[in-house]
Parts: structure tokens; sequence; C-alpha cells
């Protein structure tokens, strides 16, 4: 097992099931050298119809699993399990701890024009008021959120087009295009594979922040000023992704949203 302090250890990574691996892809994207533990855990998921107190179980459950392999960050690649668990997360590692909430809130507040924010997330996200809250700091900046909860079941079946899913963006997103939202968190990291349709039913001037995307520029940033990024001259990365549910049936989602870093996927009962 690698020190939590050793550059060459993995960074533990994970969500409910696919969605943080939109996380993945930017890392892998941003900094190529780095090798990455993720666990999905579609035993338990989709988290975002679940109460917050039994997310914050189920997440720090994981998270535990993850530091006993030695991971030197933690990656909280899922929006209902940041709203649940971010502040003990933070006490009860001593690794650093990034999530997804935070990044997606900066990028927002400097990309909207006309002060109003849009969110769209599962109803675990909305229900915490974590965007709100995280937006307190910017009080010149208003607010309006929507629980999007079909999204996910979209992604998790592989589904990214066709007339079904354009009707169900409708009925979500255009109450927030005419509110007039210019800039829309994709609040879920399920949402970035949507992109497609939500950017053709919110048009051309809505800006769309991406979490996973700013979510990895944190990721990068804290690596960076803790010493802890590796070395440009290390061996090729090896990646482990892991499932708590049936990993053939999470194993050809992933590679198709992530790609060929993506080769076998495990159980996620082998490393508990």
């Amino acid at each position: 097992m690698s020190s939590a302090s050793d550059p060459d250890a993995p960074i533990g990574i994970f969500d409910s099931g696919v969605g943080g691996l939109t996380v993945v892809r930017a890392l892998l994207d941003q900094l190529p050298h780095e090798p990455v533990l993720y666990v999905g855990d579609t035993a338990r998921g989709p988290y975002g119809p679940r109460p917050i107190a039994e997310v914050r179980s189920f997440a720090l459950d994981v998270m535990d699993h993850l530091v006993g392999q030695g991971v030197k960050m933690l990656v909280i690649a899922c929006n209902s399990a940041s709203a649940a668990v971010l502040r003990d997360a933070r006490e009860r590692y001593a690794v650093p701890v990034v999530e997804v909430v935070q990044p997606a809130v900066r990028r927002a507040a400097r990309a909207t024009r006309n002060g109003h924010v849009g969110v769209i997330g599962t109803q675990a996200t909305v229900t915490s008021g974590a965007y709100e809250d995280a937006f307190a700091a910017a009080p010149q900046i208003r607010v309006t959120s929507r629980a999007c909860p079909r999204f996910v079941e979209f992604v998790e079946a592989g589904v990214t087009s066709g007339d079904e899913l354009l009707d169900v963006a409708h009925g979500y997103l255009d109450p927030m295009a005419e509110a007039g939202v210019d800039t829309l968190v994709l609040g879920c990291t399920h949402y970035p594979l949507l992109t497609g349709v939500i950017s053709y039913v919110m048009g051309d001037d809505v800006t769309l922040v991406s979490s996973a995307e700013e979510t990895a520029k944190d990721v990068y940033r804290v690596l960076a000023d803790r010493a802890l990024l590796r070395s440009l001259d290390a061996k090729e990365p090896e990646h482990r992704f892991l499932a708590t549910g049936d990993p053939a049936t999470f194993g050809p989602l992933a590679r198709r949203f992530v790609g060929p870093e993506i080769g076998w996927v495990d159980h996620a009962g082998a490393f508990a």
C-alpha cells in the first residue's frame, strides 16, 4: 500500500454510478500521468433520490475503502455526496478532499453576465441547498434551481439523444430559459454527458458550467500546492475501476463514456 503522501499513489474517485466518469475523463485529459482508482457504487446508486443521511453513510463507507488503499487524494465526484458529506470527509481523512460544488460555483460566478444562474441537479442536491449556500458568498447572484432526476436514468442507460430525452429536457429546462438564466450549472456529474441536448434546449446564449471540468482543475491545483504531482518521468500510470454492483454491466457503459483507459472492471468487494 502506498503512502498517502506519496506522489505515485493513485487519486481516489467515487460516484454512485457512471456520472463520476466525467470527472475521470477530465482528469485524464489534464493529468495524464496520474493513476486513478475509481469506485462506482452501482449497487446502491443512484444517490439522488435517497435521504441525505443515507447518502452520507454510503459515501463515508466508500471513502474509507479508498483511503485504506492508500490514495493520495479523495475526489467526491458526485454532487449528492458532496452536499451530504464534504465537511465530515475533510475532518475524517488526512488526505486532501476535492468535491464538485465549489469549483462549479466559482466558475459560474465569473461567467454570468446578468447575475442570474441556474442550477440543475438531483433531488438530493437541490433539496440540500448546497448550491444556494455556496453562492451566498456572492449575494448579487440570483440562483434558480431545478431537480432533473430522469437525466440520471437516461445516462445510466447509455441514452444521450432521442425524442424522449428531448421531450424530458424541454420539460425541465424551458422554465429555466424563460426565467432568463444566462449561466447553467450542470450540478450532477452525469449531466455533462447530456451537454448536446441541454445546450440545444437552452440556446447558444446560455453558458454551461461543467462541475467535472472545474473539479479536475481543482485537483490539479491541490496536487501542485501540496507537491503531490507525479513525476513526468514515472512509468505509465495504472488505473483501476471498480463497481459495487455488476462489473459486467458497468464496464461497457464506462468504456463508452471514458474510452480505452478503462480495461477490466473489478467488483468493489475485492478491496473491502
